[in-house]
Parts: structure tokens; C-alpha cells; sequence
């Protein structure tokens, strides 16, 4: 029995290093250098009120192994439930692209969480951004 529980405690520490070495993220960012790391990173973004863009940057541990992906976008509102907003798609991707950007443009301010999924249906990477008026 302690053997057991040994057995399970080494992989449960294992399991903990290594989703946390591995992590795929979302970035919302001003811009992406040559390497593919955020340039001004933010989850809040003042725009004016015609609009306003920035970029959407994902960083994977692994190749993408698909062709294109899909930036879902949910509303969030106060009692933090979610209703779809729209879906962006990012296509002529390589397989083998481990980090990708999207040049994204908002018009309304809200509150959102956007979902990175791969050409399977699989998120990827998903976080919270907020836009807000000038």
C-alpha cells in the first residue's frame, strides 16, 4: 500500500511539472518581434471609439499540426456567463508552427474570453480580455 501511494504521489508531482513546463498561451499584445514574443502584453486595451486593433499571439510547446485555427469569442458578462460573439480564422498556417499571431480588429468594448482552437475542434489556449473606450 505505501508503495502505491508512493507510485501515485511521484505521478502526481510529474503530471504538475510537466503541464507547467509544457503550457500552450494566449498572449493579447501591441505587436510580436522576430522571435514570436509579445511586444507590450496586456489584457486591457483602450481603443478609440472607430475601432482599434492589436494582436492576438499563441505560443505552443508542441507543432500545431494543422493548416488553420479558430479564435472564438465570447462575450462575458457580469454573472460571468458566456454568449458567442464571433470566430475568427487564421488559415495558411504551417503544420509545424509552434508560436502564431493574428492581427485582430475590436469595435466594442466588453469584457471577453477568447478560445484558441486547432482544426480538430481542440482548444488550445483560451484566456480574458478587456477593451475599453478612449
Amino acid at each position: 500500500m505505501k508503495k502505491l501511494l508512493f507510485l501515485l504521489a511521484f505521478l502526481s508531482v510529474i503530471s504538475i511539472f510537466s503541464s507547467t513546463a509544457s503550457s500552450q498561451t494566449l498572449y493579447f499584445c501591441e505587436g510580436v518581434d522576430k522571435s514570436g514574443y509579445p511586444i507590450t502584453e496586456s489584457s486591457t486595451f483602450n481603443i478609440p471609439r472607430g475601432g482599434g486593433y492589436f494582436y492576438f499571439l499563441v505560443r505552443l510547446p508542441y507543432e500545431v499540426g494543422c493548416r488553420y485555427v479558430s479564435y472564438d469569442i465570447y462575450d462575458v458578462y457580469s454573472d460571468y456567463s458566456e454568449n458567442y460573439n464571433t470566430t475568427i480564422t487564421q488559415d495558411d498556417m504551417g503544420v509545424d508552427w509552434t508560436w502564431f499571431w493574428k492581427k485582430v480588429t475590436f469595435y466594442e468594448s466588453g469584457y471577453y474570453h477568447v478560445y484558441v482552437r486547432d482544426c480538430y475542434g481542440t482548444t488550445l489556449a483560451s484566456s480574458y480580455l478587456t477593451i475599453r473606450f478612449k
